[in-house]
C-alpha cells in the first residue's frame, strides 16, 4: 500500500534522470544524428519528448490525486481496525515500548523460544499507577486476547493516599485492553482530493470552514489543505518542465565548443529543479499571496521554455 506513495515521489527524478542519460548516450554514440540526418529538426524532437512527458504527467496525477491518498488510507483503517494483537511483535530486548496508550514496557532479554526475562511494567490511571516486576514472562493468546504470564514478581501500586506492594509467584497482565497510541483519525494526506478541494472552496467562500466527520476544515488546517492540493494538482507540472529541461540537451552537438560543461549545467539545473520541487511546499500560506506565488512558478517556467522553442524554430 505504500507503493504508489513511493512511486509518486520518485517519477519526477527517475523521468529527468532517464531523459538526461538516454540523449547523452546517443549523443554520445553519434546515434542522435540519424535524426538530423533524416531532416528532422531539433524543435520537433523536443517537442515529441515534451509530448511523451504528458503520459508521465497523467500517471502523477492519477497517483498523487487517486491513489495514494486511498491506499494510505486503506493502510490507516488495518490500525484503526485493529486491537492491540500486533503488540507483542513490537516488544524487544533492551528497549522501552510505549506503543500502548498509558503502558510502558521493558523486557532485558527475549529469546527465540518467546520467554522474556526482568520484566518491567508502568500502568498508568487517572489518579494512580501500577508498576510491576518480574523476573521471567512469556506471552499466551486467550479467547483472542493478549495476556503476558508472568513469573515470581511484585506489583507496587500507587496512588495520592497510600501505597501498597503485592507479591506474586505467577500473574496473568491483559495486553489487548490497550489501545494503540497512533493516531487513528485521516490525517490530511490520506483524506480524498474532492474533499480537500471543497474544503477549499467553502473556506474562500464563507471564511469558515466546516466539520464533517473526523475532517475538520478550518482556519486551522486550511494551510495544510492548501499545502496538499498544490502537492497533488501542482507539482506533476514539474514532470514537463523537466522535460524542457532534459530536452535542451539536443540543442548542442558534442562537437561544439563547452559541450560538457553545457551538459553539466543542464543536469545541475534538472537537479536544482527536483529539489525546489520537493521543497516548494514548505515556503506556501494560504494567507500570504506572496508565498503563494510558488504556485504558478512551473506554468511561467513552462511558458518560457516553450516561447523559446518556438522562437528558435521560427529562426
Amino acid at each position: 500500500l505504500s507503493l504508489p506513495k513511493i512511486f509518486s515521489k520518485l517519477i519526477l527524478f527517475v523521468f529527468f534522470i532517464s531523459v538526461f542519460f538516454t540523449i547523452s548516450k546517443y549523443e554520445e554514440n553519434n546515434e542522435i544524428l540519424i535524426f538530423w540526418t533524416y531532416g528532422i529538426k531539433k524543435t520537433e524532437f523536443l517537442n515529441k519528448i515534451i509530448k511523451f512527458s504528458l503520459l508521465y504527467f497523467a500517471l502523477s496525477i492519477i497517483l498523487s490525486v487517486f491513489l495514494v491518498p486511498k491506499t494510505q488510507d486503506i493502510a490507516k483503517s488495518f490500525i484503526r481496525d485493529s486491537n492491540i494483537d500486533y503488540f507483542p511483535s513490537l516488544i524487544k530486548s533492551q528497549h522501552f515500548n510505549d506503543t500502548a496508550s498509558n503502558l510502558t514496557i521493558f523486557v532485558e532479554e527475549k529469546n527465540n523460544e518467546g520467554v522474556i526475562k526482568n520484566i518491567f511494567i508502568k500502568d498508568n490511571f487517572k489518579d494512580s499507577s501500577q508498576i510491576i516486576s518480574a523476573k521471567e514472562g512469556v506471552l499466551a493468546k486467550k479467547n483472542d486476547s493478549f495476556y503476558l504470564i508472568l513469573y515470581n514478581g511484585n506489583i507496587i501500586n500507587l496512588s495520592k493516599k497510600n501505597t501498597n506492594v503485592i507479591k506474586f509467584d505467577r500473574s496473568e497482565f491483559n495486553l489487548s485492553k490497550y489501545e494503540t497510541r497512533s493516531t487513528i483519525f485521516p490525517k490530511i494526506q490520506e483524506t480524498d482530493s474532492s474533499r480537500l478541494i471543497e474544503c477549499l472552496n467553502s473556506f474562500r467562500n464563507n471564511n469558515q470552514g466546516y466539520e464533517k466527520g473526523l475532517f475538520r476544515c478550518n482556519q486551522s488546517s486550511i494551510d495544510a489543505v492548501f499545502k496538499e492540493i498544490y502537492k497533488r494538482l501542482i507539482l506533476p507540472f514539474y514532470i514537463i518542465l523537466a522535460a524542457f529541461v532534459g530536452g535542451c540537451l539536443v540543442i548542442k552537438s558534442k562537437t561544439q565548443i563547452n559541450f560538457s560543461r553545457f551538459k553539466s549545467i543542464i543536469f545541475l539545473l534538472g537537479f536544482v529543479l527536483i529539489v525546489f520541487s520537493e521543497g516548494s511546499s514548505s515556503f506556501l500560506n494560504y494567507f500570504s499571496l506572496d508565498k503563494s506565488f510558488i504556485v504558478i512558478i512551473p506554468f511561467l517556467l513552462i511558458t518560457l521554455f516553450y516561447l523559446t522553442i518556438l522562437i528558435k524554430k521560427k529562426n
